[in-house]
């Protein structure tokens, strides 16, 4: 295997120099985000460039990821939680006043809570805030430079979550007595809901999604799941209830996690003055943007022909002139744009990763796997630089499971890749994105047929000649953690090395131990694909699926990563999984944070944890390049 350069580490995981870039409403400044004391926090500065860019937030502990601009230009939002504990309040910034501190505007200890701005009712947004009570979110209206909170609707108890038109009519999405997905619409005068749709929630929890209110508020548009092998748009009619199809793409679904982060680009993209629908995303191997508007589509033209990688996040003026885009890409992560439509005038902005050579890194490739009973398991494989024969692989699982692996830049699989390992990125059943069908084939498969699939995928690698066989690790978060522990207790033989990363050993401790806002709103997703553990034959079988009780099974090499304010996999999921091996005697590696939750945030954190991977696989598994 041809040599190359050795990156640190650091490079890879230091804060970015600037990343997820918007341009305000009125188009005359750009927010981002960058490190300040080694946190992500706010800076803004003149489209122009023309005056310093100062930092508008001042949080020393924990990075900043989601901020938002309002209509009034002096007012910025952002949330935040404490050590990743997921309880997130509302700050307001005050752009005219940089010495002011930010301001909670939910200042109530141990809520959580969400915000939706209103842009038909300038100066406002929604708020859902579990302020009453840590099972439901009630909806209030913020002022936001006031902050004085008015309670529109108390949760009758059922709204899992609600949404706003521009103008702040208010729907929610509950799930009935019988599990089945209900949305409705809030009716002020009489303080109820009234029922729009209710939706099979074994074919909706867990894709009804994106959930849109339309710009005059008459309707929704949804993700739809009527064909299986394919996630489309449609509009639900508010007064009817009647379903019209708005947009399909022939092979390919909607975006089905986007939006759900921060990083994560919206599925529609709308415009920032009217609401209008502008344009649908596709996920396949690659992104497909669909324009619906013309004007727009002349914007996509030239948006695209910035770069080969694909749109990332996009933000524009209310005149929808002026641009701020970024772009995924395998090697060139998040390079970020300014485009002017009226001038033509176009400019590279700034690149997060600058120090990072492109050409240094490994291209993601797309790769279709066949399963044991003849599914595609649409799935990437990013190789080592000069790869020439079998090389050590790393089998990396993603989380969710109701998630997918994408095309893209993973700094832990350019890690990996240059440390000479192959790494193959498998969606197994269960993952969101290949229609209802695939998501479905999962149930009931937890350390079955789901596993299944990832050990074809390693056996794929090896019959291909890009692996060998003898060297290959499992290394996962949140249920890839989950799958990496099922891999060294149900296939001990395949792996020569394992990381669990925040991952669940006991399905039935897990479900118990999630956050009581959780707890209720199971039935469609962890009950239906594994069971309810308060049925004693559900959770005996719940049982002989978690690693947890086979742990006399594992004598493969493995590392455990555990955030101590992780609230969805509580820490006692990783304890009582290395108390069990240490009693028997196996030496297993256990790393925990104090300050973090579920996954590191902070720089200096995954720095460490990742250096504690570079290490263990090279001590286990011998990369190439170690």
């Amino acid at each position: 295997m041809a040599t190359h350069a050795h990156l640190p580490v650091e490079d890879l995981f230091a804060p970015p120099v600037r990343t997820l870039a918007t341009i305000s409403p009125d188009g005359t400044r750009i927010a981002y985000l960058a490190p300040w004391k080694n946190r992500l926090n706010v800076w803004v500065e003149d489209v122009d460039g023309g005056t310093e860019p100062r930092c508008v937030t001042a949080d020393a502990t924990r990075s900043v990821i989601n901020y938002q601009w309002t209509d009034d230009p002096r007012w910025m939002l952002y949330t935040q939680d404490s050590g990743g504990d997921e309880n997130w309040h509302i700050y307001r910034v005050d752009l005219d006043d940089p010495a002011a501190p930010a301001v909670d505007l939910t200042p109530f200890p141990g809520i959580r809570t969400y915000f939706e701005l209103l842009p038909g009712r300038p100066g406002k947004a929604m708020v859902g805030m579990t302020k009453r009570t840590p099972l439901l979110a009630d909806a209030y209206e913020l002022d936001i430079a006031s902050g004085e909170l008015t309670l529109l609707a108390e949760n009758p108890g059922k709204v899992a979550g609600w949404f706003a038109s521009r103008n702040g009519d208010l729907f929610g999405y509950s799930l009935t007595t019988d599990g089945d997905v209900e949305l409705s619409t809030w009716e002020p005068d009489q303080q109820a809901l009234r029922t729009l749709a209710v939706y099979d929630g074994a074919d909706y929890t867990l894709s009804i999604w994106p959930m849109v209110v339309t710009p005059d508020g008459k309707g929704l548009w949804l993700g739809s799941n009527r064909n299986p092998d394919r996630t489309t748009l449609v509009r639900l009619d508010v007064a009817t209830g009647e379903e019209t199809d708005v947009h399909h793409h022939p092979n390919f679904s909607i975006d089905p996690m986007g939006g759900v982060a921060p990083v994560l680009p919206q599925p529609l993209i709308l415009s920032q003055r009217t609401g209008e629908l502008l344009a649908v995303r596709y996920l396949g191997e690659r992104q497909v943007i669909q324009p619906l508007d013309p004007d727009f589509a002349d914007v996509l033209e030239n948006l695209e022909a910035l770069s080969d990688g694909d749109l990332g996040k996009i933000s524009s003026d209310d005149t929808g002139n002026r641009w701020v885009v970024s772009f995924i890409h395998d090697r060139e992560p998040g390079v970020t744009y300014y485009y002017d439509h009226a001038s033509g005038e176009s400019r590279e902005l700034f690149r997060p990763l600058p120090h990072l050579d492109p050409e240094a890194l490994a291209p993601m490739k797309p790769v279709t796997i066949r399963s044991r009973d003849g599914l595609d398991l649409h799935s990437y494989l990013t190789l080592p630089l000069g790869a020439t024969g079998p090389a050590p692989l790393v089998l990396l699982v993603h989380g969710g499971p109701w998630f997918r692996d994408s095309w893209g830049f993973q700094p832990d699989v350019q890690l990996l890749a240059n440390r000479g390992y192959a790494v193959l990125q498998v969606n197994f059943r269960g993952s969101t994105g290949y229609g209802q069908g695939f998501v479905k084939a999962a149930i009931g498969e937890f350390a079955g047929k789901m596993h299944d699939d990832l050990i074809d995928g390693v056996n794929w690698a090896v019959e291909q000649g890009y692996a060998d066989r003898d060297r290959v690790a499992i290394f996962g978060g949140s249920y890839g953690g989950y799958a990496a522990l099922v891999g060294v207790t149900f296939t001990p033989d395949v792996f020569a090395a394992a990381i669990d990363y925040v991952g669940i050993s006991s399905l039935a401790n897990f479900m118990r131990t999630l956050p009581e806002i959780a707890r209720p709103h199971l039935a469609n997703n962890w009950h239906l694909f594994v069971g309810d553990p308060n049925d004693p034959q559900q959770e005996a079988d719940m049982l002989a699926r978690s690693p947890i009780t086979r742990v006399d099974q594992i004598r493969t090499p493995l590392l455990v990563v555990q955030g101590a304010n992780d609230s969805r996999v509580v820490q006692a999921e990783s304890d009582n999984l290395v108390e069990a091996l240490r009693d028997r005697g196996v030496d297993v590696e256990y790393m925990v944070k104090e300050d973090e939750g579920h996954g590191f945030l902070n720089p200096d954190n995954v720095i460490d944890m990742y250096r504690a991977v570079d290490r263990f696989l090279a001590e286990h598994l011998g990369g190439g390049n170690a």
